[in-house]
C-alpha cells in the first residue's frame, strides 16, 4: 500500500516537500489554514520576487550566521543554478540583477504559483484549504480546524511548514510552537528579523520627512558597513540596508536596551573634503543654503542632521565634516514582529536530526522559516524555504522507505 504523507503548510517549503515526495510516487495531502495556497510568497512578489542570489556559494551561506553549518548540505544540494533550473522547467525564464539577486523576467510571483501547484495537482496532491493544524490526537492523527468544525486525518508521515511570526494575517501566527514544545521539541522564542526600528524623533522631523527614502549612504554598526538606502519612518527607520544590519541591532538593543546605529551621509566625500567646504564664508546666506551649495546635502539627508546635531556642532566646520561622517542614530526598539518580513526563532536545529525529522517525535519533519534560522533579504530567505523544505520531504520518503522495509 502506497504511504501518505501530510505536508501542513502551503509555502514554498511545503510546497518543495510536497514536490520532493509526488516524486518518488508517494501519496500527499497538502494542508493549510487560509483559503489559498502560498499567499505570504505572492506579497513577498509584489515588490519584485526575489528567488535565490546569484553570489559565490561560500559567501552565500555566510549570510545565516551560526545556522550556516547545520543548513550547509541543504543550501548546497539546491544551490542558486538549482533553483533557476527548477524555475526553468515551470516555463518561469529568470536573470540575475546588477546586485546579484535572482528575478523572474517578468518580477511576479502568481506565474510562477499558478505553474507549481498545477504541476503539484497534476503529480496528484491533494490540496485542502481552510484547514488550521491544532495538534494530534490520542491515536496519534492530525487535528484540524475547518469551517465545519474540528476534523481528523491520517498519515504515514508528516512535513510541517507552517513558517514563522511574521505577516500573521497572512497565516504564520506562530500557534504550532506550544504544541510541538509539549511533544518535547525544543522551541527558541519568536522575534523579528529584517525588521524596522524605533527612534524618538522629535515631531517636526516626524511631520516633515516620514515616508521619505535616504539613498546613498553608508549604514555602520560595529564592523559592519552596508551602503545603500532606507525609509525614514514616522517612528523610526526600516528598509534594505537596515535589514542587512537588523539583527545584530535587535540583539543589541535587546542586551543594552538601546543599540548606535551610524550614518555617513556623503560617502562620496572625504572629512577633510567636507571640512574645507563648510569652512568657505557663507556671507549671508542661510546654513540650510550654505550646507546645500558646499556638500549637496538636501532635503531628509539635511533633516538628520539637523535632527542630532546641536548648534555648536553646526558652528565648528570640522565637528559638522565629522559628523557628516558619522552621523548617530539611537534606536530604542525593533517594530513589532507583525511588522517584520522574516522571524527568528522557533524549533531548536539541535531539535532535528540530519533530516530535518524532530527527535522527540519520529516521523515528523519540519522545514522553512518555521526552523530557527535567519538571513537578511535579497534572496536568501526563499532559497533557505526551498532548501529546507526539499531536503525535509527527502528525509520523509526516506525515512519511510526505513520504518517500512
Amino acid at each position: 500500500m502506497t504511504a501518505r504523507i501530510a505536508v501542513v503548510g502551503g509555502g514554498p517549503a511545503g510546497l518543495m516537500a510536497a514536490e520532493r515526495l509526488l516524486a518518488q510516487g508517494l501519496e500527499v495531502d497538502i494542508y493549510d489554514a487560509m483559503p489559498s495556497l502560498g499567499r505570504k510568497f505572492l506579497m513577498a512578489g509584489k515588490s519584485g520576487l526575489n528567488l535565490t542570489h546569484g553570489e559565490p556559494l561560500a559567501a552565500f551561506l555566510g549570510r545565516f550566521g551560526d545556522a550556516g553549518e547545520a543548513l550547509d548540505p541543504s543550501l548546497r544540494s539546491f544551490d542558486a543554478p538549482a533553483v533557476r533550473g527548477w524555475a526553468d522547467e515551470l516555463g518561469i525564464e529568470t536573470f540575475v540583477g546588477s546586485s546579484g539577486r535572482v528575478f523572474p523576467v517578468n518580477f511576479k510571483a502568481a506565474p510562477l504559483l499558478r505553474a507549481w501547484l498545477h504541476r503539484l495537482r497534476g503529480a496528484g496532491a491533494r490540496i485542502h484549504v481552510r484547514h488550521k493544524w491544532t495538534g494530534w490526537s490520542g491515536d496519534g492523527g492530525l487535528c484540524f480546524e475547518t469551517p465545519v468544525g474540528a476534523v481528523q486525518h491520517g498519515s504515514d508521515a508528516t512535513v510541517l511548514a507552517l513558517g514563522g511570526g511574521s505577516w500573521p494575517r497572512l497565516g504564520s501566527d506562530g500557534a504550532w510552537m506550544p504544541v510541538l514544545a509539549k511533544a518535547g521539541a525544543r522551541i527558541v522564542a519568536l522575534k523579528p528579523s529584517n525588521c524596522g526600528f524605533d527612534i524618538d524623533w522629535s515631531d517636526h522631523f516626524s511631520a516633515r520627512f516620514a515616508g521619505q527614502p535616504v539613498k546613498s549612504v553608508v549604514l555602520s554598526f560595529g564592523d559592519t558597513h552596508v551602503e545603500g538606502e532606507f525609509v525614514a519612518t514616522g517612528s523610526g527607520i526600516e528598509g534594505s540596508a537596515v535589514y542587512t544590519l537588523s539583527a545584530a541591532l535587535r540583539d543589541a538593543i535587546s542586551s543594552a536596551g538601546a543599540a548606535m546605529l551610524t550614518l555617513d551621509l556623503a560617502p562620496d566625500r572625504s572629512a577633510a573634503r567636507l571640512e574645507a567646504e563648510l569652512a568657505k564664508p557663507r556671507g549671508k546666506k542661510s546654513m540650510a543654503t550654505h550646507l546645500r551649495r558646499v556638500t549637496g546635502l538636501t532635503g531628509v539627508k539635511a533633516g538628520l542632521l539637523r535632527e542630532v546635531t546641536d548648534a555648536r556642532t553646526f558652528a565648528d566646520p570640522r565637528m559638522l565634516a565629522l559628523q557628516i561622517k558619522s552621523l548617530p542614530l539611537r534606536l530604542t526598539a525593533t517594530r513589532p514582529i507583525e511588522e517584520a518580513i522574516s522571524s527568528a526563532g522557533g524549533v531548536a536545529l539541535d531539535a532535528i536530526d540530519a533530516n530535518y525529522m524532530l527527535i522527540a517525535r519520529p516521523g515528523v519533519f519540519c522545514a522553512g522559516e518555521m526552523l530557527d534560522w535567519e538571513a537578511p533579504t535579497g534572496g536568501y530567505l526563499l532559497s533557505a524555504c526551498f532548501a529546507t523544505g526539499r531536503a525535509a520531504g527527502d528525509g520523509a520518503a526516506r525515512w519511510l522507505a526505513l520504518d517500512r522495509a
